[in-house]
């Protein structure tokens, strides 16, 4: 029983998906809410603030648990390692108001699509539906299956014949107002959010709620300059931030604001076509596409006529992409099923632009809305960048814990205080004050800002070394990556392909190669009308657009093209494309060819072919092009040439990028029509007819980039959509792969008929160069790993394909291949964040550098993604740099690496100046004293404030050292060197308390100063008198102040001066000139203060006059703390070969997955297996890849 309610009470939402939560039902309780506003009223709205920073105490305490169905608020909680709550309102929608069907109340579905979630979801006879609303999405409740489900997209069930038939001929009016009120408006809505808004988000953050209890305690002790100089420094961090989120917000709101206002021209079933606002489409209706440039205002399936659509918004490549229309066709499955990962050429979506419409003979292109607002690929792109993934660093969770155990050490304080006032009998209201200003002297309420300051730096170096980024607490992370996937294409080599050759094939036999460029054009033939008609160009605006490969392809025919509107001639119908010889063409028997149909290309088909005709001729061809391996099991055996894979791999090992072309005559009768082709009958059974060669050449950065993080110890991958061989090549050549290391190519296949899934391990052949070495006569021993840090001597090469069927039937293999795998082939956008996620779980922190097109995914789930790109895409990746080459990947690093150790210099800083003047001040206390104002605004505005504010200006060291700089606040090193300075400051300090004491001229209440020449004495302040508390202690004028303030202003100097270390991260203190001169000038103030015999001076700090060898004595006592605390830092503390020592002493081992793997594998005498294959147990745990936004371009 306690199990069903339990299963009643909590569902998944979203089961797989990237945002999946977990989702519980409450009903609210009168007697508990009425208990909780009394709580609000009697706390003075503390309650209340606690259950704004803890919503789902909120929930607990106004509620009680009960099933979903019966609930009045939801309580979600995200099912990642953060596990954050919020809680949202069960609200209701009355469909009754609308004038429906007579009829409707009966039984029978309002919805005419039975499938329809809406049907299940309306309660009858009241008409009403129960949602909640979440990150912009609305889910409604399914009575049938008892669960919330998303509302505003067509059910995935459809099939194509459903989606045809149902949606074909529009929806009726009364379904599309039921579907209005329901699924809300098409439009994807960012509001700007107020600036009070943004404001008490802010404010109200833990740490300035501290920080505000803290000021006004102070402000009540008349310690106003230093709490005004706080206030201010606090309005300007907030001001900044809210300003900052302020311009997010309205960029964001300006981008997709355009989009909610399209006219598009909507088909009812009742009232025929008319034009409408694209905000009142809902999922199902069909539109029109009359041929007028359009940005589509939601995601929809093309079910007739044919258009040419710029997927840039979305990708980041302005390459026009063709989509074609979803068949109609008998198939029980549904139909992105049917299409395979191909669904995607029949979908045009939300946020691209299309730029020509192909109608076909029945009437203009027309579309069927499949997803509207926030369900759309662009309301996907807009919601990642409104709710971010969190960002799991240390560094923010251990400065929480830092600033929780500096208040443990203020408990101590109090409980202190309090002991020592009442034991001399002091009155209650001093106690208390004094308590708690002992309690807030060691946190120092700087800590958030000063952290801010470190990063808003780092942002304004990389600006001006053209990175940019959208996610600033993002850069300190970049100081802990330690391994790099990097796309190919664009990135690593450069953007284009330059044609290089073509080797035809005639009579399955390779003819002699034609090379480019070349002083005789390429003769007509098949391969030529292959290059001339092969491709997925258009004309737009008297210009050739499209891939930049069959640009090149077409360009080296030396054709031209014309729009089927230009050309003049009966055989160009409506929606064709003419191409025709040029003058420096050769010449060809005939005026030109009309491409007439294509059949697109696809990464999942690697493959496209069109259908064309040649003018005044009657009979069709068919050419296609595409991946070799593909293309050559679409021939008729015969006709591809015995040495095709030697001669493949020939050119592929070198690094180029082979395509291989076909050609067949289609047998068709007179006037036939050409687009109902099945694409799988026509492409069967064709004729071989060459191999086009392409040069990828890489850019000249790669190379020294990828040594220099080699070099640094952090690991390159790469990750791409071209051929494996290439891929090999391009990593040899980029030295991924250094000469020597044998690369062993893994190759997984599913299971097959009663075969189980198997696994092969081969080693790839050395290319030519370094086939002379004897690697055979040590095979053995050569296998093993070597572990130099982290280099090893083979490497695993795998595509997508693999990897697929690796993470479903062998995931216990993959950390084991992980570890050493550095070329993935052939991946999809989704198999790309996939593996970014499989890298993270072993615990690397994983950069992802890409072009920002089809890496969008993986850009988004990487720690630091880089896009290179200029596109808006990349707003969907952290950094974006404009430097189109990957040096922005070591700068990065660079930066990340000096942000992340200057934030921990300010905050061991921090934390020392609090404990200083800490154990300063219960020193004093011991006699009932206290520092004077002035004293304290010295330590506090004079020395730490400016410390903090430019600590952190000195720039990144321009080497990356070999190892990672601590990634946590909590470690051995940093707490070491907190505790023994804290050590230190008290030996110090009680040495000089306890050693005046004892001098000559020591007396206890100070009433005289020795110090002016007339020695003309000064009456003795009264207690109290000094303005400086309530009236809490004798006074201030003390030997014991005069001894302590000065060991503890210049200790604060000192430690600025030992924390602001340099190398190996950041350059040389002396290089940051401001904080230099600030620190040299702050002692000078300090001695000056201390050393002047003016008696001005000295009234104002409250100093007394001491004779000069005590001073003296005071200043060597700071010299020896200066000297032991610089030798205990450089030389113990940061010495890396001391810590190397010490762990291996005490036998540590690094925690990470990633070194436990590679412990383990440094063991095991079977791998890495070679030349061998392994099958799967049967009944493995299958995984499945999310398949993201994906790009239907190779790479």
């Amino acid at each position: 029983m306690e199990e069903k309610l339990w299963k009643d009470h909590c569902v998944l939402l979203n089961k797989d998906e990237e945002n999946e939560l977990e989702i519980f039902g409450y009903k609210t309780q009168g007697w508990r809410r009425v208990l909780c506003i009394a709580g609000y009223i009697l706390s003075c709205g503390a309650l209340l603030l606690l259950f704004y920073w803890k919503p789902e105490w909120d929930v607990w305490a106004n509620c009680v648990r009960c099933s979903l169905e019966e609930a009045d608020i939801v309580l979600l909680r995200t099912t990642d390692e953060f596990q954050r709550y919020t809680w949202k309102k069960v609200t209701w929608i009355d469909l009754s108001t609308l004038a429906l069907p007579v009829g409707s109340n009966s039984d029978g579905p309002l919805v005419a699509d039975k499938d329809s979630v809406i049907n299940k979801a309306i309660m009858k006879p009241q008409l009403k539906v129960r949602c909640i609303q979440v990150q912009k999405i609305r889910y409604i409740w399914d009575f049938s299956v008892k669960e919330f489900k998303k509302v505003g997209s067509l059910e995935d069930s459809n099939t194509c014949h459903s989606i045809h038939h149902k949606f074909g001929a529009g929806l009726t009016r009364e379904e599309q107002k039921i579907r209005q009120l329901v699924c809300g408006p098409n439009a994807i809505e960012v509001e700007i959010r107020p600036i009070w808004k943004l404001l008490f988000k802010e404010i109200l953050n833990p740490f300035y709620v501290f920080q505000a209890f803290t000021l006004t305690l102070w402000l009540s002790q008349g310690y106003t300059e230093y709490s005004v100089a706080i206030i201010i420094l606090s309005i300007i961090s907030v001001g900044l931030t809210v300003y900052d989120l302020r311009q997010q917000s309205t960029k964001l709101h300006d981008l997709v604001e355009e989009h909610n206002k399209v006219q598009v021209t909507l088909c009812t079933k009742s009232e025929g076509c008319k034009e409408l606002e694209s905000r009142y489409l809902v999922p199902g209706d069909m539109f029109l596409l009359d041929g007028k440039r359009l940005s589509l205002p939601c995601d929809a399936v093309l079910i007739d006529g044919s258009c040419i659509v710029n997927e840039g918004m979305l990708t980041g490549e302005s390459i026009p992409v063709t989509k074609t229309p979803l068949p109609l066709v008998e198939s029980p499955m549904p139909w992105k099923t049917h299409s395979m990962e191909d669904y995607r050429r029949h979908v045009l979506f939300c946020g691209t632009e299309v730029i020509q419409t192909k109608p076909t003979g029945r009437g203009p292109a027309r579309a069927v809305v499949l997803q509207t607002g926030f369900n759309t690929a662009k309301g996907d792109l807009v919601r990642s960048i409104l709710y971010p993934k969190p960002v799991n660093f240390k560094l923010y969770r251990d400065a929480f814990k830092f600033i929780v155990g500096l208040c443990v050490i203020g408990v101590f304080g109090l409980i202190y205080t309090v002991c020592v006032f009442v034991s001399h009998k002091k009155p209650m209201a001093d106690v208390v004050a004094m308590a708690l200003l002992l309690l807030t002297v060691p946190v120092p309420p700087t800590i958030p800002a000063a952290l801010t300051t470190g990063t808003v730096y780092a942002q304004r170096r990389l600006k001006k070394k053209k990175i940019f980024c959208i996610s600033p607490q993002r850069i300190n992370i970049c100081g802990q990556i330690n391994l790099v996937c990097f796309d190919k294409t664009g990135t690593l080599t450069e953007d284009g392909l330059d044609l290089w050759g073509i080797i035809p094939s005639e009579g399955s036999r390779f003819q002699k190669i034609h090379k480019f460029p070349s002083s005789t054009p390429l003769p007509w033939g098949p391969v030529c009308g292959a290059m001339a008609s092969c491709h997925s160009l258009v004309v737009l605006d008297k210009k050739i657009q499209g891939d930049p490969l069959d640009l090149k392809m077409f360009e080296g025919t030396h054709w031209e093209m014309y729009d089927s509107s230009t050309a003049q001639d009966g055989a160009a119908a409506l929606n064709t494309c003419v191409v025709r010889p040029g003058p420096k063409a050769s010449t060809a028997p005939m005026e030109g060819i009309a491409i007439l149909h294509q059949f697109p290309f696809s990464s999942g088909l690697q493959r496209m072919s069109v259908v064309s005709q040649k003018i005044g001729e009657e009979q069709y061809d068919l050419y296609m092009k595409g991946a070799p391996e593909i293309v050559s099991s679409f021939c008729r055996q015969e006709t591809v040439p015995d040495n095709f894979l030697k001669e493949l791999k020939t050119y592929t090992s070198q690094g180029f990028r082979v395509i291989a072309l076909a050609h067949k005559v289609l047998n068709l009768g007179k006037d036939v029509d050409v687009s109902s082709l099945e694409r799988e009958e026509a492409e069967s059974g064709l004729m071989f007819l060459g191999l086009l060669v392409m040069e990828n050449r890489l850019k000249q950065e790669t190379k020294p980039v990828l040594q220099e993080l080699a070099a640094a110890r952090i690991r390159s991958v790469m990750v791409t959509g071209d051929n494996l061989q290439t891929a090999v090549t391009v990593a040899r050549n980029a030295g991924m792969i250094h000469t020597g290391s044998k690369v062993i190519l893994i190759e997984a296949n599913e299971p097959q008929g009663s075969a189980p899934a198997s696994i092969a391990w081969r080693l790839a052949e050395e290319s030519k160069a370094n086939t002379a070495a004897p690697h055979e006569v040590c095979a053995n021993t050569e296998e093993k790993i070597t572990l130099e840090g982290e280099t090893c001597n083979y490497h695993f090469a795998m595509n997508g394909k693999s990897y697929q069927v690796i993470i479903k039937h062998f995931y216990s293999l993959l950390p084991k291949i992980l570890v050493n795998a550095t070329v993935f082939a052939r991946m999809s956008p989704g198999q790309k964040s996939s593996l970014v996620e499989e890298f993270q779980k072993l615990n690397y922190y994983v950069g992802m550098c890409g072009d920002g097109a089809n890496d969008c995914g993986a850009l988004k789930m990487a720690h630091a993604g880089i896009s290179l790109s200029e596109q808006e895409a990349s707003v969907a990746s952290p950094f974006t740099s404009q430097i189109p080459n990957i040096q922005c990947v070591p700068e990065l690093i660079r930066e990340g690496r000096a942000a992340l150790v200057a934030s921990f210099a300010v905050v061991k800083y921090l934390t020392l100046y609090g404990l200083i003047q800490f154990v300063g001040t219960a020193l004093l206390f011991w006699q009932l004293q206290i520092f004077g104002i002035h004293q304290y605004l010295i330590q506090d505005i004079v020395i730490t404030l400016l410390v903090c504010l430019t600590m952190s200006l000195t720039e990144a060291y321009p080497k990356l050292a070999p190892y990672r700089p601590p990634g946590q606040l909590i470690s051995p090193p940093l707490l070491l060197s907190i505790i023994l300075n804290v050590c230190f400051t008290i030996i110090m300090q009680t040495c000089g308390f306890l050693l005046v004491k004892q001098q000559p001229w020591y007396v206890v209440l100070a009433s005289q100063r020795h110090c002016s020449p007339g020695n003309q004495t000064m009456s003795h302040t009264s207690p109290g008198g000094n303005g400086t508390t309530s009236g809490a202690q004798s006074s201030v004028l003390s030997y014991e102040d005069t001894t302590l303030w000065p060991l503890s202003s210049i200790n604060c100097i000192i430690v600025a001066f030992v924390f602001s270390k340099g190398k190996p991260f950041r350059k040389p203190i002396y290089t940051n000139y401001v904080f230099s001169v600030l620190l040299a000038l702050q002692l000078a103030i300090c001695l000056f203060l201390f050393f002047a015999d003016i008696d001005a001076i000295y009234s104002s700090m409250q100093l007394l006059c001491t004779p000069v060898i005590w001073r003296v004595y005071i200043l060597l006592m700071l010299v020896v703390t200066f000297c032991v605390s610089f030798f205990t830092e450089d030389v113990i503390l940061q010495n890396k070969h001391l810590w190397l020592l010490l762990k291996a002493w005490f036998g540590y081992k690094s925690k990470s997955q990633y070194r436990k793997w590679q412990r383990m594998l440094q063991r095991d005498p079977n791998w890495p297996p070679v030349n061998r294959k392994d099958v799967a147990a049967k009944g493995t745990d299958e995984i499945y890849i999310n398949p993201a936004y994906e790009h239907s371009n190779e790479d």
